[in-house]
């Protein structure tokens, strides 16, 4: 999209890398934060994003923004969220094509949506209203998902191509969600390539995924696998270059091992392949949760302690 930065290689912002991220000289490197993790917390989160933000170029990924859902928009999650972006300036704000609850209850997934005209009549209206509250493009991701519905009478690049049309909002193209997607569903990844408006994406998403041989499912707990290697190469092409960061939010390595992923990614950019070995090993201690910095470093003796 006009006016939006070419970005380069990411990461995703995780807690077990802060420190990495914060000492020695600044690397060409840009990072994703989740937007609900920074949004309505003050103290060492916020202090956390400001330090990031000042050092490097920063976008917000938010997962509840539920533009799909038939409740009224979240005025109060919008405005929170235009604060924290007022503060901080990233180069853009992105959600996901899915609704995560409904009469009020959050069900904390990203749930897959119809796709029909009414359907995209309902998504447009919402997404014209987010961006005029936070006055900038909103970029949407496609979801990865496991069932179809059965009135659906668009298919989903289709559904994104209109709306950005309708709305003039961007895209993030989730090559692994791409992948798991057409897997379940049983079809065609470089058919869903050929049918997605390239021209509209802003950013992709690359992260791993669990193969159980019937169905796949997106876990982001394990390096990319070949066959999406393959669909990037293809996607960065057409996107002409696309910024593109690796989510990596279970059994997170270190972040040397995550950024040794990441650069796999030049390969393809330059139109080779690389072989695809596995980094180290990982633990369940590393799993992203913002828990772990809202607790106060003063409080790690007395934590100890109760242990």
């Amino acid at each position: 999209m006009v006016g939006l930065p070419r970005l380069g290689l990411g990461l995703g912002l995780r807690n077990v890398h802060f420190d990495a991220i914060l000492s020695g000289k600044p690397q060409d490197l840009w990072f994703e934060a989740i937007s609900e993790n920074f949004m309505d917390s003050g103290g060492r989160p916020r202090a956390i994003i400001r330090a990031v933000a000042e050092r490097y170029p920063v976008v917000l990924h938010g997962v509840s923004l539920s533009i799909g859902s038939t409740d009224p928009l979240d005025t109060g999650y919008l405005a929170s969220l235009k604060r924290l972006a007022d503060e901080v300036r990233p180069a853009w704000i992105s959600d996901h094509l899915c609704w995560t609850g409904v009469n009020g209850h959050n069900s904390h997934d990203l749930l897959p949506m119809p796709l029909t005209e009414e359907s995209l009549a309902h998504v447009a209206k919402r997404v014209l209203e987010v961006q005029d509250r936070l006055e900038r493009p909103l970029i949407l991701e496609n979801p990865s998902s496991y069932v179809r519905f059965a009135h659906s009478t668009m298919d989903e690049p289709d559904f994104l191509r209109a709306l950005t049309e309708q709305t003039g909002c961007g895209l993030l193209l989730d090559v692994n969600n791409v992948y798991v997607s057409c897997f379940n569903a049983g079809t065609d990844p470089l058919a869903y390539l050929d049918a997605f408006p390239c021209d509209r994406v802003v950013q992709m998403h690359l992260a791993g995924h669990q193969d159980f041989g019937t169905h796949v499912i997106d876990t982001h707990d394990r390096p990319v696998r070949p066959e999406v290697w393959e669909l990037f190469a293809i996607a960065w092409a057409r996107t002409g270059g696309a910024s593109t960061l690796l989510e990596w939010d279970d059994q997170i390595p270190d972040f040397v091992a995550c950024l040794s992923e990441l650069r796999k990614a030049e390969n393809y950019m330059a139109g080779d392949s690389a072989p695809h070995e596995c980094t180290g090993p990982a633990t369940r201690d590393s799993i992203s949760n913002p828990v772990d910095f809202l607790v106060p470093r003063a409080m790690d003796s007395v934590m100890e302690d109760a242990a």
